[in-house]
Order: C-alpha cells, then sequence, then structure tokens
C-alpha cells in the first residue's frame, strides 16, 4: 500500500524547530542551507552520500535510439545526466520493518 502523505521542507524545518528549539526561521534556514549544498554539489558533478539514509548518485547516458510507443517511430534520445538515488541498506530495514 503506497502512502499518500509527502514530507515537505518546512516540516521537516518544524521538526528541527521543535526539537533543537530554535526559530522556525533558523530552522528553516538551516533545511535550505543543506538542500543548496547537496544541490551545489550535484551540479559540480560529486555524488552526495548521506550515511544510514542514502547516496545521490550522479549517471551519464549516451545518444541512443527510442521509440514512439503510439507511432512505432524511431527518435535519437539525446545525451545526458541523470541523478539517481540509492538507499542504505540501514534505510531499506527501517522502512521494511515498517
Amino acid at each position: 500500500m503506497r502512502s499518500i502523505d509527502t514530507l515537505t521542507r518546512a516540516e521537516i524545518a518544524e521538526a528541527i524547530h521543535r526539537k533543537l528549539g530554535i526559530s522556525r526561521s533558523e530552522s528553516l534556514g538551516m533545511v535550505e542551507d543543506i538542500l543548496q549544498h547537496m544541490c551545489q554539489a550535484l551540479s559540480n558533478g560529486e555524488n552526495v552520500k548521506i550515511s544510514g539514509f542514502g547516496t545521490f548518485l550522479l549517471r551519464d547516458k549516451g545518444e541512443r535510439v527510442g521509440r514512439n510507443p503510439k507511432t512505432g517511430v524511431e527518435v535519437p534520445i539525446t545525451p545526458r545526466r541523470v541523478m539517481t538515488f540509492r538507499a542504505s541498506q540501514m534505510l531499506k530495514d527501517r522502512i521494511a520493518a515498517n
């Protein structure tokens, strides 16, 4: 069964505010700084690993031929860089336990 709830930046910031007792604006600033740092690292071609959570990996995909599923016409797909996420074993175990 899939969950329809979504955890947002604001909810993460609120949790930090409650747990650490810092102001809401400071906690939101912390969340934004962390996400900005992660985005910058990924923009620079670095992978981002968060121990116990997972790894955001960059992968270069080469040019290939795709097919329009409606018409069957072959279409060239340009090379690009994609980001993937690989969950750590600890995260997988926690999710499976729930």
